[in-house]
């Protein structure tokens, strides 16, 4: 797979929850969970289940930190 962003993190799917239209896909990234949103169609499409291999890919221009 090659894509133009910088920031793709593999790892193992540990959790899948899908709602009416849009599924949370829960990617363990060296015990670090990345959360993705995306659509129940794309989770049937991309054939994801739990304890799959994936990629979190994350493109954004910002990075928003806040502390107490």
């Amino acid at each position: 797979m090659k894509v133009s962003a910088r920031n793709a993190f593999a790892g193992t799917i540990i959790d899948i929850k899908k709602g009416s239209t849009t599924a949370h896909v829960v990617i363990d990234v060296k015990g670090l969970r990345v959360t993705a949103s995306i659509t129940n169609e794309s989770v049937d499409d991309l054939g994801l289940k739990v304890g799959g291999q994936a990629t979190a890919i994350v493109k954004s221009s910002d990075v928003i930190v806040g502390v107490d």
